[in-house]
This record gives C-alpha cells, sequence and structure tokens, in this order.
C-alpha cells in the first residue's frame, strides 16, 4: 500500500533534497502514532466481525495487550476501552516515546510472524487488507517521513545509527538462529538488544554472552556431544574445536579467531554485567554494549555456518 504524497509533502521533500537526513530517537508525534494504528486496523484486523464475534485477530490483539501488561507490570493499558485493540491504540496514543516503541516492535513482530499464517478465512472474517510485508514497510516508510531514526528489520526495532552493522552482521545472526533447535539463542539474542535499545547495556551485554553459550550448547546438543550443563563459553568453545567443527587443518589459522572468542565477549561480560560490581556502580556505554552485540553476532554466524557445514 503506496504513501500517499500529499501536496505539503511533496513540497517538504523538495526543499530537503540534497540536504544530509539527520534523525531524532526520543519524540513520537501524534501522527506517526495515528498513522502506526492505521496500519494495525488494516494488518492485524478487527476484534470483532459486523455479528459481534471474535474474529482470527482477537488472540493477536490479546496477546499484544497481555505481553504487554506482564512486562509493564499493569492490568489493562487502557480502563476505559472497550476491547483490547481500543486498548492497545489508547495506550499507543498516550504513552512515552519508549513504551510506544515497545509496543510498535511487539506489534510488528506478531504481524511479521503470526498474521503472516492466517490462513485466508481467518484473515477475510478479520477483514485484514494488507499484507505483513507491506504493513512492514509502510511502518518504516513512516519512520523515515518523520525522520524518526528506528527500523524495523527481523523481528525488532533497530537504530539507524547501527543499521549497517546490523545489516551485515546481527540480520545473518538472526536469520541462521531461525532454524530448528536454536530457539533458545534466538531468543536471547532478540532480548539483548532490547536491552540495548532502552539503554539497559550491562544486561545486553549479559544476554549477548547468553546467546553466543546458548549457540555452542545448541550445537553439541544437535550432534549429541557430551557437554556439562552449566558449561561456560572456554569449556564450550574447547569441546567445539575438539569434536572438529572447525577443521583441524585450520586451527593454526583460527587460533588468532578462537583466542578473540575466548578472550573477547565472555571478558567483556565478565568485566561489566556477570559478576558483583563493588561500591561503585559499574557504567557499560552505549559503544561498549553495541560492540559485544556485534562481536557475539559475528561469532554465532562463524559457529552456525560451521555447523551446518558439517557431514
Amino acid at each position: 500500500m503506496a504513501i500517499f504524497e500529499t501536496f505539503s509533502k511533496r513540497q517538504k521533500r523538495l526543499q530537503n533534497a540534497g540536504k544530509q537526513d539527520v534523525y531524532q530517537y526520543d519524540e513520537l508525534p501524534i501522527r506517526f502514532r495515528i498513522q502506526v494504528i492505521h496500519i494495525w486496523n488494516s494488518a492485524i484486523g478487527t476484534y470483532y466481525d459486523s455479528h459481534g464475534h471474535s474474529t482470527g485477530a482477537t488472540k493477536i490483539w490479546n496477546d499484544i495487550h497481555e505481553l504487554l501488561c506482564k512486562e509493564l507490570g499493569v492490568f489493562t493499558l487502557s480502563r476505559n476501552a472497550s476491547d483490547r485493540a481500543e486498548a492497545c491504540a489508547s495506550f499507543l496514543h498516550e504513552a512515552g516515546p519508549s513504551d510506544a516503541l515497545d509496543i510498535i516492535e511487539l506489534s510488528f513482530r506478531l504481524i511479521d510472524r503470526v498474521v503472516r499464517t492466517m490462513d485466508f478465512y481467518g484473515r477475510a472474517t478479520a477483514q485484514i487488507k494488507q499484507e505483513p510485508d507491506d504493513a512492514i514497510e509502510e511502518l518504516n516508510d513512516r519512520f523515515r517521513e518523520h525522520a524518526i531514526g528506528y527500523q524495523y528489520l527481523d523481528g525488532i526495532l533497530v537504530r539507524l545509527d547501527s543499521q549497517f552493522a546490523h545489516a551485515q552482521i546481527v540480520k545473518p545472526a538472526l536469520s541462521l538462529l531461525n532454524a530448528i533447535g536454536f530457539d533458545g539463542p534466538s531468543d536471547e539474542f532478540i532480548r539483548a538488544f532490547d536491552h540495548y535499545r532502552h539503554g539497559r547495556n550491562k544486561e545486553a551485554v549479559s544476554e549477548a554472552l547468553k546467546a553466543f553459550e546458548s549457540t555452542m550448547k545448541s550445537i553439541c546438543d544437535v550432534h549429541k556431544w557430551t557437554r556439562p550443563s552449566n558449561a561456560t563459553a572456554k569449556p564450550l568453545l574447547d569441546i567445539l574445536f575438539q569434536k572438529g567443527l572447525i577443521p583441524a587443518e585450520l586451527e593454526s589459522h583460527f587460533s588468532g579467531f578462537r583466542s578473540a572468542m575466548e578472550s573477547g565477549l565472555p571478558t567483556l561480560s565478565n568485566k561489566t554485567s556477570r559478576h558483583g560490581q563493588g561500591a561503585v556502580p559499574t557504567e557499560v556505554p552505549d559503544h561498549f554494549a553495541a560492540h559485544a552485540l556485534h562481536l557475539a553476532a559475528s561469532n554465532i554466524v562463524f559457529l552456525v555456518e560451521c555447523h551446518k557445514a558439517l557431514p
């Protein structure tokens, strides 16, 4: 569904032609929020059909509402709404930027992964008019239209200032972790980025390491390689090298890489988030957390690709 270009929008585009894009991350204009609600209505559908019965979209609206209520520690997103869809719309209309981004990310993850699987009857009764890919494209266009520095990619909202790293490093990792047997590390990896977006950098580093270690545990489990249940990064790496995940003839070549994996991400996490911080709280800078996430992603891609290459 192409975005209609009004006269004023066209004039603004012409005036800004050739200028560098400047994005902001702290405000979500009311027009943008209303436009997202319009996308919800056409891509998720109605809560009730014309006879007052629940539709195929009802569970999706309920899931959005219940998941967010649990995370926020509240019983309802709106006390005056007649149903969960209306409650979600009211919440987005009034919430602060961080909470608003939370419901946008969650709702589009469900559009991406659940609405996509609905059959023709479910879509028809819910009066769904917009395909998931089109809804995601429109959301991203609306972000750009309002100079908001986020894009929805692979289940999460990504800041545009880290989009290149996401496309080159994180997206392949998420794609590989969507395979059967990697559900645990996939969830941990997404949680790491959610912590990072909210400025919880210590938690982001910790979840990144968990995803890295869980990936190795999953590989061991798929191949039925014995491992301690509480094994951390170094002993897990030892197992993978012993089992020839990395070919023996390349072990010398990859010794530097192995050293980086053993001393890189685990060291970042050990020094910042996994142990007591002492009398003075330890702050983890954004660039430090971003490095940990990208280091985890590149390591995960390498290990899963090696796993896939085994006979």
